[in-house]
């Protein structure tokens, strides 16, 4: 043998060798590229699809937890059968009707068991009572054990028989002043709509699914494994987290995450991740708790669909050209264009992961690698748009929340909450400067009559016709608000007796005249009353209803000014 084959054949075997040797080292490198690429993934995954579902709750949610601290709701569902109370129950819940996402709404009381409920096309409009509740029937059940828990929210998935609707149920349970459950509220989110919004929106790959506290399965692509009605299902019988996984260590993982999770539920964004086989393929299981409404999201990404390790099978010829170029240079390409982008990637990966989105340079070579870096400049970049976006919106929302929490919904005046609040910060303004301020109460003459003889649309009608005369009655730097039902109240400030009066009177007379316009003649009763030092918002908002009291007392239709604890009829 030539010494020529023998180098030539030392040579390829060394070029073998290396070869093997740098097979499998890219084998082993690019599987744990992939593999913290995809746990990344999952992370991010996770909290985006836990922010796009709490975006379509919170509102919702918020909402039904204002039905339920409403007065008017309250008061009926403890007097049922008080026909008065019905209907103003009634227009109450109608006007959260309109607020809602899905336009419906549900009421049940805990004293009959009656259940209400009126959906987007205004179907039971004037027939809003729907059934009675019955403790024995199983499909009832909901009711009863949500009452005997006393849990004040929860959300569930549960089809009612009754009105032949499937829904994401938000239960909100309603107490009155000294914490008795009364009944409960809340609103209804169609199903095959949410799972097309929130779970199946096409992400080729990725497969997103909740689960509550228990396990049992809410919101999933494939309806047939949805735990309907969990709440009144024993353990043993419900379709849980686990019945998607074949590997018995793969189900004792994914509810050890859930455990996991619950024993940190008070860390933010806390997740847990690892790796299950579903239908036969390598998954990354992402999970996180979403506190808000008690559920679990779960992200199950296939690593083989998202990453196919086929991208990076190139790579393999450049080793081989690199290396039948020469051994020395296949270290220096190696090192280049591989570990120092890799490098690199892991950096940025690990500071994204962190949540720093200030990136440092990362070296771009002509290769898998270097689209690989640009397929992650993209994500991060998009990650961080989502992110802002997230946050506008939920700041937006959290604005939009606490103005309609102060701003009466039929009339567009300041509700009883704003009027507290303005009138709690005038008091102490007044405390400072004493300045005086003034405070006018004033109801409709004989509201219910009306209501009765034209209807609870006229009704309305007038009450939005009295809220513009009023406006167009006081100063524009004075504060109109309803304070509920046909009372409203105006703040006055700055205020002395004289203004007060004639305010007052303007206001009186002004109702009058203008009603007389629309065909239908309207009066007010106005009581007023002008700040001392010293008052509390309790005495100034009783004196006021005392000087409105003795005006309707004297025969409507006129004011009277309180002073002191005498007051003064004015014609």
């Amino acid at each position: 043998m030539s010494l020529k084959t023998r180098i030539l054949g030392l040579a390829a075997a060394l070029i073998i060798v290396a070869a093997s040797a740098s097979w499998l080292a890219y084998r082993e490198l690019s599987e744990n590229i992939i593999e913290r690429w995809g746990q990344q993934v999952a992370e991010i995954q996770v909290r985006y699809d836990s922010a796009r579902l709490l975006q379509s709750l919170e509102r919702e949610i918020g909402l039904a937890r204002q039905m339920a601290s409403s007065s008017t709701l309250i008061q009926w569902a403890q007097n049922p059968d008080d026909p008065a109370l019905q209907a103003d129950a009634i227009r109450q819940m109608e006007s959260f009707r309109s607020n809602f996402r899905d336009n419906s709404y549900f009421v049940a009381l805990r004293q009959n068991g009656h259940y209400y409920y009126n959906n987007a096309a205004n179907e039971y409009a004037g027939n809003q009572y729907r059934y009675t509740l019955d403790a024995n029937k199983p499909e009832d059940a909901w009711f009863f054990q949500l009452i005997d828990e006393g849990r004040d929210f929860h959300l569930n998935v549960n089809p009612d028989v009754e009105l032949g609707v499937t829904k994401v149920w938000i239960d909100v349970l309603m107490r009155n002043d000294q914490g008795e459950i009364v009944g409960m509220v809340g609103t209804g989110l169609n199903l095959d709509d949410f799972l097309q919004d929130i779970v199946d929106i096409g992400q080729e790959g990725i497969t997103t699914l909740f689960v509550d506290y228990n396990g049992a399965i809410q919101l999933y692509r494939d309806r047939n494994y949805i735990d309907f009605a969990s709440i009144i299902k024993p353990e043993g019988q419900k379709n849980t987290v686990d019945l998607l996984f074949e590997d018995p260590q793969d189900k004792q993982q994914i509810l050890g995450m859930l455990q996991m999770l619950k024993q940190r539920e008070g860390r933010v964004g806390a997740v847990e991740s690892g790796f299950v086989t579903v239908d036969g393929r390598k998954h990354l299981a992402g999970v996180a708790f979403l506190p808000n409404i008690g559920w679990f999201e779960i992200t199950l990404v296939d690593l083989d669909t998202l990453v196919p390790t086929s991208y990076l099978w190139p790579l393999v010829a450049v080793f081989l050209v690199s290396l039948l170029i020469s051994l020395v240079l296949f270290h220096l390409i190696i090192q280049s264009r591989i570990l120092r982008p890799v490098v690199a990637l892991e950096d940025a990966v690990k500071r994204l992961r962190e949540g720093n989105f200030n990136l440092p340079y990362l070296p771009k070579p002509d290769n898998e690698i270097g689209r690989l870096v640009d397929h992650f400049e993209t994500m991060a970049n998009r990650v961080q748009l989502n992110t802002r976006d997230l946050e506008q919106k939920v700041a937006q929302r959290t604005e939009e929340l606490q103005r309609l929490a102060r701003i009466d919904a039929l009339t567009g005046l300041k509700n009883r909450r704003g009027l507290d609040e303005l009138l709690e910060a005038e008091i102490e303004r007044s405390d400072r400067s004493q300045q005086d301020f003034g405070l006018i109460w004033l109801d409709i003459d004989h509201f219910k009559a009306i209501n009765d003889r034209h209807g609870h649309q006229a009704g309305d009608e007038i009450l939005c016709r009295v809220a513009l005369w009023l406006r167009a009655n006081v100063r524009p730097y004075d504060q109109p608000g309803r304070w509920g039902g046909d009372e409203f109240v105006v703040l006055l400030s700055p205020c002395d007796a004289p203004t007060l009066e004639r305010i007052a009177r303007r206001i009186c007379e002004g109702v009058e005249e203008e009603s007389r316009k629309t065909g239908l003649p309207v009066t007010v009763s106005v009581g007023g009353y002008l700040w001392k030092p010293g008052d509390s918002s309790d005495t100034i908002l009783r004196e006021a209803d005392r000087a409105l009291y003795q005006a309707k007392a004297g025969g409507r239709n006129q004011v009277c000014i309180q002073e002191d604890s005498s007051v003064l009829p004015e014609a």
